[in-house]
């Protein structure tokens, strides 16, 4: 069974929020549609079921062209996209402080 990340926990398990877990974690870099759907766990088909919300909310942007890919990252100007990478982080960041915790317990016994 493949471990799910945070965000896909408290949001649930839907090619769009898998979708979004994977442009918010990797949000500095561009991707094709090919990479972009291997990456997040769903098929090329649902990706592209997907593609026109995606474009039409302005969650993803085109970035660049290199040969004959089209490359697009996520939009993070926006604010509600601000807001799920802030909630994203924040669960890191937890999750962190969690583990840092009990390896203190773990080195004390």
């Amino acid at each position: 069974m493949k471990d799910t990340s945070m965000f896909i926990e408290l949001l649930g398990d839907s090619p769009n929020v898998r979708v979004l877990d994977y442009l918010i974690t990797e949000r500095n870099l561009d991707f094709s549609k090919t990479d972009m759907a291997r990456n997040a766990g769903v098929s090329r088909a649902t990706l592209y079921r997907l593609w026109k919300d995606l474009i039409k909310n302005k969650i993803i942007i085109h970035t660049r062209i290199i040969g004959r890919a089209k490359l697009y990252k996520l939009n993070a100007s926006l604010p509600h996209i601000k807001k799920l990478i802030e909630i994203s982080d924040m669960q890191v960041i937890e999750e962190l402080k969690r583990r840092s915790k009990s390896k203190k317990l773990a080195v004390k016994v």
